[in-house]
């Protein structure tokens, strides 16, 4: 059975362990990123390889095109690409919290930080299942980009491994929070956010 906010407030079941407002979120990310554990491993590990595909694509295809064509095609890879994607982002962390049984969902989007959010209001769940909607877009959008960059020609390789590259960095709010409960993994930790008052919670069982 599913827990409910009131249920995790009874503070002989549940403590509060973390609150954190959404005008904090950059601080916790950077935070959570910083701390090492084989999970930021991991995520630092891909963005370099990820890079480096990008750099060998960049390479192979050096004499082959003019300049103004291969600046068009890093501008659609650095800048327009990544904007279009974000939408496709946040609808793969809607879909698996749609599974999870939320169904308030929000989106939005603070341009002083830097980041897009979307959030199922006073939606409670645990570890396994925040996992699931974290990762679900790092690992549908990136098998895809890398299917598309084996599959199509040169200047096209280019642009969308430098997409993969921005993607894959732009998955870092994603793997710093994945990273606060594998910090706190021997704890049974809960969360929700209040998408009004834009705070997100953070409880352990007792």
């Amino acid at each position: 059975m599913a827990l409910s906010v009131e249920d995790i407030e009874d503070p002989c079941r549940f403590r509060l362990i973390r609150k954190v407002p959404y005008e904090d979120l950059a601080g916790f990310v950077l935070d959570n990123l910083n701390r090492r554990s084989p999970l930021t491993l991991l995520f630092w590990s891909v963005c370099i390889v990820m890079l480096g595909i990008a750099v060998i694509v960049r390479i192979n295809i050096a004499g082959y095109y003019q300049l103004r064509n291969i600046m068009f095609h890093s501008l659609l890879g650095f800048i327009v690409f990544p904007i279009l994607i974000i939408p496709v982002h946040e609808v793969l962390h809607a879909i698996p919290f749609l599974f999870t049984g939320a169904r308030k969902l929000r989106a939005g989007i603070d341009l002083k930080q830097y980041f897009f959010y979307v959030t199922a209001h006073r939606h409670v769940i645990n570890s396994a299942q925040f996992g699931f909607v974290a990762c679900t877009p790092f690992i549908l959008i990136n098998i895809v980009l890398l299917i598309l960059i084996l599959s199509l020609p040169g200047l096209w390789k280019w642009s969308l491994s430098l997409l993969l590259f921005v993607h894959t960095t732009m998955c870092a709010g994603d793997f710093a929070l994945l990273n606060f409960f594998r910090i706190n993994r021997k704890k049974n930790i809960f969360t929700w956010d209040d998408a009004y008052a834009k705070v997100a919670y953070f409880y352990e069982e007792i």
